[in-house]
């Protein structure tokens, strides 16, 4: 599934450590989520898209492939 995590992530200048911090996950699962390795939960797909403020749709896309 593709999605903006690290696009969104680094626009707001945040590491991934940071990130993971404020989502109460691991830096790791931030990575895999970032590079396809990883669908996350529903509600953490939710939390990271209001934390970004934007809705879930915008945030991640289950129709298009990940772009190479």
């Amino acid at each position: 599934m593709h999605n903006l995590i690290r696009e969104l992530r680094a626009s707001a200048g945040l590491s991934q450590g940071k990130l993971a911090t404020e989502m109460g996950v691991s830096r790791q699962t931030i990575n895999a989520i970032e590079t396809g390795r990883y669908t996350p939960s529903l509600p953490l797909a939710i939390a990271l898209a209001r934390f970004f403020s934007l809705p879930v749709e915008e945030v991640f896309d289950a129709d298009s492939a990940k772009p190479d």
